[in-house]
């Protein structure tokens, strides 16, 4: 996951409505299904939807009153929390 693309669709999703974010998540989680798409290109495509998915969580946050930069700080520590596991 990287941060500033998360805060980017965070920002995206804040001037416009988060169903644009998961309706290209979910386009995307439909792409996966080809058949000739190599390892590299799924991981793209995976690395996409994670950030996605990321942004609408930090959304969620901000929308019950956490200031954005906490809420992207959280929402990463969370993750890395996950990872160290």
């Amino acid at each position: 996951m990287k941060l500033p693309i998360i805060k980017h669709l965070t920002e995206f999703i804040q001037q416009n409505d988060e169903d644009f974010v998961v309706e290209a998540a979910e386009t995307l989680e439909a792409l996966t299904e080809v058949s000739s798409l190599k390892e590299e290109e799924l991981d793209v495509i995976g690395e996409l939807i994670s950030n996605m998915y990321g942004a609408i969580e930090v959304h969620k946050m901000i929308q019950e009153g956490v200031a954005p930069k906490q809420a992207l700080n959280d929402f990463m520590k969370r993750v890395l929390g996950s990872i160290d596991k």
